[in-house]
């Protein structure tokens, strides 16, 4: 089950609580009965493997400019007829 993080609008008490996805989040602190409100939480993200950005797109980039090099210069010899 996932954890919610709470403010106590009286307090500024933050705590964490214990719920279920289809639980309705809470409004009031439950050992003081204070309102509360819920604050998002950043999602930590990682990446695992070889690596993202430098296996799929340096080495496309560096490819694809070399081709464009080679096409830049084919069509300009041939405008030139």
């Amino acid at each position: 089950m996932p954890v919610y993080v709470y403010r106590n609008l009286v307090t500024n008490e933050v705590f964490e609580h214990q719920q279920s996805i289809t639980e309705d989040p809470l409004t009031v602190d439950p050992r003081t009965g204070d309102p509360v409100k819920r604050i998002v939480q950043p999602v930590g993200i990682a990446f695992k493997g070889s690596g993202f950005y430098v296996t799929d797109n340096r080495k496309g980039s560096s490819d694809g400019s070399s081709k464009s090099e080679s096409e830049s210069s084919s069509s300009g010899g041939s405008s030139d007829d």
